[in-house]
């Protein structure tokens, strides 16, 4: 399984940059709404890059500007050509424009890449669509769970998810799926997480035992003295041991 370690855009201005220069494996999801030139730059140190089209950012960060998804797509293609990104999710944005628009906003992603992209499977898209999903790409997602559009409780339906998505030679992604102590029990091929960033926000410090990695939750208020790059870099290097034993044992 590849843990993708998700907005490493926020830490490039105090240590990732150079940290990213080593030849460490790593597994990165970034938002096309906030990436760069710059960010790219580093797209080579990595084994596993997945670019997510940022749509939801894009939509809720200029709520009173008029919005345009087809300006945002053209965007959108143009970065992934000028940079060659082999792996990008499609603009999942079902709930505000509908399905039937996210399918064409699909084809003309794909036609202007020339390639397939990472369709998101939400729930209002139902269980046939999946199917069809898993019959149709090479690499699928399930999108929701941040949201909580999907539910902990339903989340004992994630082994029917995978088991179908390789029944049909397909890998599957579950976006933003931080629970760790679940993804021994439900083998995507991939997630994502910005979980690692909680020591700059809250105080809270992981630590990796050689097979699992533990949350210990710190007081932000009482660790101020502490720049929160410490904290931050301290919990890079734990999730980095992560990712590696993720890569090789999940």
């Amino acid at each position: 399984m590849r843990v993708c370690l998700a907005s490493l855009h926020s830490r490039m201005g105090s240590f990732i940059s150079g940290e990213l220069n080593s030849k460490d494996c790593y597994s990165v999801l970034e938002s096309f709404y906030v990436i760069n030139d710059d960010f790219m730059k580093l797209v080579d140190h990595c084994e596993l890059f997945l670019l997510d089209s940022g749509a939801f950012t894009f939509m809720n960060t200029n709520k009173k500007a008029k919005i345009s998804f087809d300006e945002y797509l053209e965007e959108y293609i143009k970065f992934i050509n000028k940079h060659d990104i082999k792996n990008f999710f499609e603009l999942d944005i079902d709930v505000v424009v509908g399905l039937e628009k996210v399918e064409q906003l699909r084809k003309r992603l794909e036609e202007g890449t020339n390639k397939k992209c990472i369709p998101v499977w939400h729930k209002s898209r139902g269980k046939d669509y999946f199917i069809e999903m898993c019959k149709n790409y090479d690499y699928v997602s399930i999108g929701g769970i941040v949201t909580k559009e999907i539910p902990p409780s339903d989340y004992k339906y994630f082994s029917w998810f995978i088991d179908t998505a390789h029944d049909y030679g397909c890998q599957i992604h579950a976006l933003g799926f931080t629970n760790t102590n679940l993804l021994s029990k439900y083998k995507f091929d991939s997630v994502d997480s910005t979980s690692w960033l909680s020591g700059g926000r809250f105080g809270n410090i992981y630590l990796f035992d050689g097979k699992k990695i533990f949350q210990y939750k710190g007081n932000q208020k009482t660790n101020r003295e502490i720049p929160y790059t410490e904290y931050d870099l301290h919990n890079y290097y734990e999730w980095i041991k992560f990712q590696k034993y993720a890569k090789v044992h999940l």
